[in-house]
């Protein structure tokens, strides 16, 4: 079974790659950042009661970002074991939300960890993980919280979670579990980017329409959601623009897609208002994976093909799980 794909996958790597993108000392920001802050220790599980009867679901608190307990959810066929595990990552303003929002992969056969977002919560999906660490004067939302200095950005604390969401899944796992798998949209998008950039062995990465990415032009262009927070900031630090763009710079997923080794489906809406398509189209073209694809979707906004794209990241799956 071949993957989808509007533009065909790479076949083979470019002779010579360009250095990976991003600001001077942006690896090594990343590396002393998962050794200082990284987390430690063992993940609390206990399976719960569920109207589910083929689905085993596990309520998992593993510590995050230095110790932190972030929550989460892991669901597993009750029957026949798994094809492989995808760790979900979630957009802005919301939470894990209740598991049978989450049935679709382990239906199909995978295993799926669905990370809680420290700080948020919404009411589609609500969360169930504070965010302990305060930070300074911001705008409502997450997108400003910490933005002065990338030690104290809210996206640093987040995307380290992400790394020991999947340490604590693969310390779960039993021989013979199969690939691990990384996804998400837009915030969770983004997540699953710096997931697949900073974990190895990653099978394969399902980025859908990710925020923070091309981070500047998106503050200019976009038009509704999240990045509008950071516009709203910088009009009332004036003045600030070069000092909060460098910071952001060491969460721009172009950045971290031009480490990412994984191959990838991505997904972008051309009339996206809120993750701008040309920040997502950058992020692609920047995606050093080989594999990697990109399914356009003209006519679609932020919900980029909505079930039918769902369709293609089971095929997707399907391709890279194939004879297990």
């Amino acid at each position: 079974m071949e993957p989808p794909t509007d533009r065909a996958p790479d076949a083979a790597p470019p002779p010579e790659r360009p250095a990976p993108a991003g600001p001077g000392g942006f690896d090594e920001f990343w590396q002393e950042t998962l050794a200082e802050h990284a987390g430690g220790g063992d993940a609390r599980i206990e399976t719960v009661a569920t109207p589910l009867r083929d689905i085993v679901v596990q309520d998992v608190t593993f510590p995050g970002f230095d110790g932190h307990p972030v929550k989460g959810w892991m669901l597993a066929p009750a029957y026949g074991g798994s094809r492989g595990t995808v760790v979900q990552f979630l957009g802005n303003n919301t939470g894990r939300g209740l598991p049978e929002q989450w049935t679709m992969l382990p239906s199909a056969g995978y295993r799926t960890f669905v990370m809680d977002n420290r700080g948020q919560s919404g009411p589609a999906s609500v969360g169930d993980t504070p965010d302990p660490v305060g930070s300074g004067p911001q705008i409502v939302g997450r997108m400003t919280a910490g933005i002065h200095r990338p030690e104290t950005y809210y996206y640093r604390r987040l995307f380290v979670d992400a790394v020991c969401a999947i340490g604590a899944v693969r310390n779960q796992e039993t021989p013979g579990a199969g690939p691990l798998f990384v996804a998400g949209g837009s915030q969770g998008g983004a997540t699953a980017l710096a997931a697949a950039a900073l974990c190895e062995g990653i099978a394969g990465a399902l980025i859908d329409v990710p925020l923070l990415c091309d981070i500047p032009r998106a503050v200019e262009t976009a038009t509704e959601g999240p990045f509008l927070q950071i516009r709203d900031y910088l009009r009332t630090r004036r003045g600030d623009e070069s000092a909060v763009f460098a910071s952001l710079s060491f969460f721009d997923g172009v950045h971290f897609a031009s480490r990412a080794q994984a191959p990838a489906l991505f997904a972008v809406g051309l009339q996206d208002p809120v993750c701008p398509p040309q920040g997502v189209l950058a992020a692609y073209e920047a995606y050093a994976g080989v594999g990697k694809t990109l399914r356009t979707y003209p006519f679609d906004g932020h919900e980029h093909g909505q079930w039918q794209h769902r369709r293609l990241q089971l095929e997707f799956l399907e391709h890279h799980t194939e004879g297990r």
